[in-house]
């Protein structure tokens, strides 16, 4: 049973990806729509606002009803966070996308652009996951 949660998360972003799309038009791709914050058009603020907002009200939620859901014990040095970080707003840059645009809402599109981008985001991951533990030996 422990599948329930993970897959109800699953179909509410699937649910909210796709209501994005058919009614409003728009691709729910989170850098995308926090670029457009940072950067608006005119009369376009308002939803991406509201759609930031509600991801940091469900994420809020989320913790007050259940306390411990966000807690890990992975502890890395500030400068490595800093780093990795970057490198990831780098290469949403670089691929003009983040995975939330890419991998949920181009694959679900059939868009080759997103089924490219996101195998290059899964290679990446798995090649620095391979590198760091089993070539630099962290944990």
């Amino acid at each position: 049973m422990s599948f329930l949660l993970p897959l109800a998360g699953g179909l509410l972003i699937g649910l909210a990806a796709a209501g994005l799309l058919l009614l409003n038009g728009r691709v729910a791709g989170i850098s995308g729509i926090i670029a457009g914050l940072i950067e608006p058009r005119p009369g376009d603020k308002g939803w991406r606002a509201l759609f930031i907002g509600g991801l940091v009200a469900g994420a809020a939620a989320v913790a007050l009803a259940r306390p411990g859901t966000f807690q890990f014990d992975l502890v890395r040095p500030p400068f490595l966070m800093v780093a990795a970080g970057l490198l990831v707003g780098s290469g949403t840059r670089l691929a003009n996308g983040c995975t939330s645009g890419h991998g949920i809402c181009g694959v679900s599109r059939f868009s080759p652009r997103s089924l490219i981008a996101t195998a290059t985001f899964t290679a990446a991951g798995a090649l620095t996951v391979f590198v760091t533990r089993h070539l630099l030996g962290a944990p």
